[in-house]
């Protein structure tokens, strides 16, 4: 009779000599001398893991996301933000009732082929949100204001720059004139100082207050060139004329 063969191990145990052709196991030895199973490589042999169809619920809207089945929450996430826009941090998803965290694998948590993934917007980012457009609406008045203003700022000087030719050409200019758009200046000036404004706005509003403080200075010298301008006295010569002599002839009828 014919006995089987074994090889002792390390410790002392036979392993059997001869096996199967898909039974063949190879052994290595771990650098603490225990001789362990050698791992193969399969990873050809890995399945992909398949691709779910979720429904996700916003409020009213509804949308249909393709994701892997060991994706993440968070993953989950940055997919949704191209569909709504909303930043992973300001999204919360809920699943069965509980939120989810981003670390959690969708698989894990019995997420399957048309499951369905409620998303709602973190109360945080609403207020944030709100607080911005706030601002924005605020900016945007600032803005209007300002074209108002500027507007206004133009007409005012084209009528400096007439009033300032005419005396530059000795034309006295009466007083009322530069005092009134001195007035309407300074209320100008008064409107802008009301103008609530930041960032660009706020330098669009420097712009225009030193526009009209340059006018308001210039009116200011032109008020005193004006009164020095002398009055130009026009006399008249009128030249008279004798009447012509004539002589009436008068023609008698019987």
């Amino acid at each position: 009779m014919m006995k089987r063969r074994s090889l002792a191990t390390p410790y002392g145990r036979d392993m059997p000599s001869s096996t199967t052709k898909d039974e063949e196991v190879e052994w290595e030895m771990r650098p603490g001398g225990m001789l362990v199973q050698k791992r193969v490589d399969k990873s050809s042999d890995v399945v992909p893991a398949p691709n779910l169809r979720l429904r996700i619920a916003f409020g009213a809207l509804r949308y249909e996301i393709s994701a892997s089945s060991q994706s993440t929450f968070g993953e989950l996430k940055k997919v949704l933000t191209a569909e709504t826009g909303l930043q992973p941090g300001d999204q919360r998803l809920i699943f069965r009732g509980k939120e989810r965290e981003n670390g959690e694998y969708l698989d894990m948590c019995g997420v399957k082929d048309r499951s369905k993934v409620m998303l709602i917007e973190d109360p945080g980012s609403i207020e944030r949100r709100a607080n911005q457009m706030r601002r924005n609406a605020k900016i945007q008045t600032a803005h209007r204001a300002i074209s108002d203003v500027c507007m206004e700022v133009d007409k005012l000087e084209e009528q400096v720059t007439a009033i300032e030719k005419s005396i530059s050409n000795g034309v006295k200019v009466a007083e009322v004139q530069i005092t009134t758009l001195i007035e309407m200046l300074m209320r100008l000036a008064i409107k802008l100082d009301n103008v609530s404004a930041e960032g660009d706005a706020s330098a669009q509003k420097s712009l225009q207050s030193k526009r009209v403080q340059k006018c308001v200075e210039t009116l200011d010298v032109m008020k005193i060139s004006n009164a020095n301008v002398k009055p130009v006295v026009v006399t008249t010569n009128w030249e008279t004329f004798d009447p012509p002599l004539t002589t009436a002839k008068w023609e008698f009828f019987d």
